[in-house]
């Protein structure tokens, strides 16, 4: 009877320890808490996405580059800084995931959008479009393709964990309350822009 919410993460869904075994300590570049798994526990993922057993798809942000930082656990893994970039592919990987048939595109809002407003207590303000919302808008081209890599990303980091992974789907303007901040994939939004939205209690997820 507690409430409680389950999460995985982009690289659990995508990367396996096929990636942690890449040669010339390329692996280094997958090394995360927790660690990536077999492949072919990527299939009971998806189903709890499907099943809400699992609520969300969340992810942290650790950008370490590869040259002078992942490196330094050359000869002891221990001390290979822990974690993954990848921030700025999360909507893109998870619409691809749509375009395989994992999720439903009502699914995909659903676990990136809605539920974790409303985790945070900051729904009906945040996670939909509706009258008094936050006009928080996102105009999305689902047949735009892209491949991922670190030539074409935003992130300050010198490697991609998804690098040559071609996607469908591409964001094409962002509003972030009802001002333009990406206008045809490009940003136009200024410092001082962004505004404290104090958290709530937990809604009901269920």
């Amino acid at each position: 009877g507690l409430p409680v919410f389950g999460e995985t993460c982009p690289q659990y869904l995508f990367l396996s320890t096929d990636n942690l075994a890449e040669p010339d300590f390329e692996g280094a570049k997958y090394v995360c808490s927790t660690p990536l798994r077999p492949k072919e526990h990527q299939a009971a993922l998806w189903r709890g996405l499907r099943t809400n057993d699992l609520q969300v798809v969340s992810t942290d942000h650790c950008p370490f580059c590869f040259v002078g930082q992942k490196e330094l656990g050359r000869g002891d893994f221990s001390k290979i800084p822990n974690g993954l970039p990848g921030v700025e592919n999360r909507m893109d990987l998870l619409h691809q995931a749509v375009v395989d048939g994992h999720i439903s595109r009502r699914r995909w809002i659903e676990i990136a959008c809605t539920t974790p407003a409303r985790m945070f207590g900051i729904y009906p303000q945040k996670g939909t479009i509706a009258p008094g919302a936050d006009a928080d808008v996102v105009i999305y081209d689902p047949h735009a393709t892209q491949t991922l890599s670190a030539e074409t990303h935003h992130m300050n980091v010198d490697y991609s964990a998804y690098e040559g992974k071609r996607v469908t789907g591409q964001v094409e303007t962002v509003l972030s309350r009802g001002e333009v901040v990406i206008d045809q994939r490009k940003y136009v939004g200024h410092a001082g822009h962004g505004t404290f939205v104090p958290r709530g209690l937990c809604q009901y997820l269920g």
